[in-house]
């Protein structure tokens, strides 16, 4: 099953997008290859703005402490495996104690980098780290795959809390409820919504030999879901045949 995240608010929109380049980040260092380690920290300086914000650290600490509050309520609940509780409740904890150990601001440690600096500014600028521009960036390419490991460990190592920390919440999040099957009328499906606690993350997901993909509009009031299909040359159109698929409403 194809699926697809449609996050309803700004700090969920944050999460994912870390979650992504941390992804692409750990994958291309893992693969040792210079191009992919050449992707790896473009990756990694697109990450250092996204956690530019003062208060980022505040807010996953926040969440941790308050879900830890959450599932230590349920302790002793006959219906709820006492062992996958602990479980989860150990690794919210040791979320939250790492991030606290850290005093400094997230990437602070990569901000006070000239070097990388320097190859950040170049990065605003179409094929602006080319070898003649960034000589030394060249050089640092062109080391051994082992070295430069080295050091993206280096600069990773104070930014994992936080990665475990958003990775820990994401599945909270994507786990909080079962999913249904619903059925879009020629390729359109509304749901009106309700409730004192609104949703804060909605998943789709459709067969993987389905020619249309979902594309979502929400407010407080209603969501609303149209599935495309994309034939790579005109704009994309509306399905207009009946279409399964089966939907999540998160929330933390």
């Amino acid at each position: 099953m194809n699926s697809y995240e449609f996050p309803f608010n700004e700090r969920i929109r944050t999460y994912l997008r870390l979650e992504d380049l941390f992804s692409k980040i750990l994958l291309n260092v893992a693969s040792g290859e210079q191009h992919q380690h050449h992707s790896a920290l473009i990756s990694l300086l697109q990450l250092i703005d996204i956690v530019d914000r003062s208060d980022l650290k505040m807010d996953l600490i926040g969440e941790l402490d308050r879900q830890k509050f959450a599932m230590q309520s349920l302790q002793g609940n006959p219906e709820i495996a006492e062992k996958a509780l602990n479980k989860i409740l150990k690794e919210v904890g040791d979320c939250a104690t790492a991030l606290r150990a850290d005093n400094s601001k997230f990437g602070q440690h990569l901000r006070e980098n000239e070097w990388l600096m320097s190859i950040k500014q170049r990065t605003g600028i179409l094929g602006g780290v080319c070898q003649f521009d960034l000589p030394s960036y060249h050089h640092w390419l062109g080391l051994d795959a082992s070295r430069r490991k080295i050091d993206f460990d280096n600069w990773l190592e104070r930014l994992m809390p936080m990665h475990v920390a958003v990775k820990t919440i994401l599945q909270i999040l994507r786990g909080s409820d079962t999913p249904r099957k619903l059925t879009a009328n020629n390729g359109f499906y509304q749901q009106m919504l309700g409730g004192a606690k609104p949703a804060q993350m909605l998943i789709i997901k459709v067969a993987d030999n389905s020619p249309c993909f979902p594309d979502v509009s929400a407010n407080k009031y209603a969501i609303n879901v149209r599935f495309s299909a994309l034939d790579f040359v005109q704009k994309p159109k509306q399905c207009d045949h009946d279409l399964e698929f089966s939907m999540v409403l998160c929330n933390l």
